[in-house]
């Protein structure tokens, strides 16, 4: 069973995932960020009342309703998902979000004050034509808010050991930079997340491991220990600093830009 399948793995893990997190700091999210990363992101992409959010890959939207709910921005959530999309429209309420089942690349069309890809960024292995497809959805001066898995890309042996390794596809720093230079991008803030991210994987890891036999009960034993197997060596790159983890905000302005 594949995650995609989202409806069976948000049953089988959200008690196991609630359990990871402080108190407070989970709100459905399916990543290593916290509930106080998300707001933090959000602030410093300048997210308030009216401004419009696109966020790419939203899978159940656990973040983006809590940057709904807290900023009162005007929200877009888009994945490929269709299982993941019904439980993000059905968790909304009454919130100011609306919700699109597509494939990213592209992006919906429209113009955004913000684009936001939490957690995700790894799965695309062009990540060229993607970075250019949020820099047209962004006027002069919208931001691009974003977490990087940052790393020279998995080597033959890294790619056996990986779970789902056609979903990981690592870039080094400066080439992402070069890239949203490239589209007209600026990174006006960034910030290493590897230490809290480390911390939140080993977490997660131990919770599923402690609930296994009611998360295999729901998803099978080998879905269990592929999902395990992928936070075990999540947590060893980030310790070992094979990868880091990196939340940045980049600003689309008029004029291409050389890297910072």
């Amino acid at each position: 069973m594949r995650q995609d399948e989202r409806s069976a793995f948000v049953a089988a893990l959200e008690r196991a995932r609630e359990s990871a997190y402080a108190p407070g700091d989970y709100v459905e999210q399916e990543s290593f960020m916290r509930a106080d990363e998300i707001r933090a992101l959000g602030r410093r992409a300048g997210l308030a009342p009216r401004v419009s959010v696109l966020d790419l890959c939203c899978g159940v939207a656990g973040p983006g309703r809590l940057l709904a709910r807290e900023f009162g921005c005007s929200y877009l959530g888009v994945d490929s998902s269709a299982s993941a999309i019904g439980i993000a429209r059905e968790r909304a309420g009454g919130l100011p979000c609306r919700f699109e089942v597509a494939e990213i690349p592209p992006v919906p069309p429209g113009t955004f004050d913000v684009v936001v890809l939490l957690e995700t960024m790894l799965a695309f292995p062009d990540k060229e034509t993607l970075v250019e497809e949020v820099s047209r959805a962004l006027p002069a001066g919208g931001r691009f808010a974003f977490t990087l898995e940052e790393g020279a890309p998995l080597t033959t042996a890294e790619r056996e050991s990986m779970p789902d390794a056609d979903t990981v596809w690592l870039t080094p720093l400066d080439e992402m930079r070069t890239l949203l230079a490239q589209a007209r991008l600026v990174v006006r803030w960034q910030e290493d997340w590897s230490s809290s991210h480390r911390a939140t994987a080993t977490a997660l890891g131990d919770s599923f491991a402690a609930d296994a036999t009611a998360i295999a009960s729901v998803i099978g034993r080998r879905a269990l220990d592929e999902l395990v197997a992928a936070h075990r060596l999540w947590v060893e790159w980030l310790a070992a600093g094979r990868v880091r983890k990196f939340a940045i905000v980049a600003e689309r302005t008029d004029a291409a830009s050389a890297p910072n």
